[in-house]
């Protein structure tokens, strides 16, 4: 148990949850955007429900086109709050998902129209 009472898991747990890479999750750690919750007496990291959550957000927004550096500004954002300063960032940042969301969208129906097309030709 960490601190806050929460479950504790293993980067194993962590990774099948995710669906992510030991390596990525590790990777993660190192460069300070998933800090484990913990390590066990050998040395072994341990994560929380709270660090699921935050690697489920860094999962989300990597396809989105932001760097890792940017993903952690974002995560910032959602867990620290917004102070007035700070609602521009938001305000830019969701501009920005809604943006690349359309993008991914159009790029989905082009994919499904190929796909149309394709199971059209085929079956004639």
């Amino acid at each position: 148990m960490d601190q806050q009472g929460d479950r504790t898991m293993h980067i194993g747990e962590l990774a099948e949850r995710t669906g992510l890479s030991l390596r990525s999750i590790r990777h993660y750690g190192d460069i300070g955007l998933l800090p484990a919750s913990g390590r066990t007496e050998a040395g072994y990291r341990l994560f929380s429900e709270q660090d699921l959550q935050r690697l489920l957000r860094i999962r989300r927004l990597k396809p989105l086109g932001f760097s890792l550096d940017e993903i952690g500004e974002v995560l910032s954002l959602w867990e620290q709050g917004m102070d007035a300063g700070r609602r521009q960032e938001a305000a830019e940042t969701l501009e920005r998902l809604r943006t690349e969301r359309a993008r991914l969208a159009r790029s989905l129906a082009e994919a499904d129209a190929m796909l149309a097309d394709l199971e059209s030709h085929l079956s004639t």
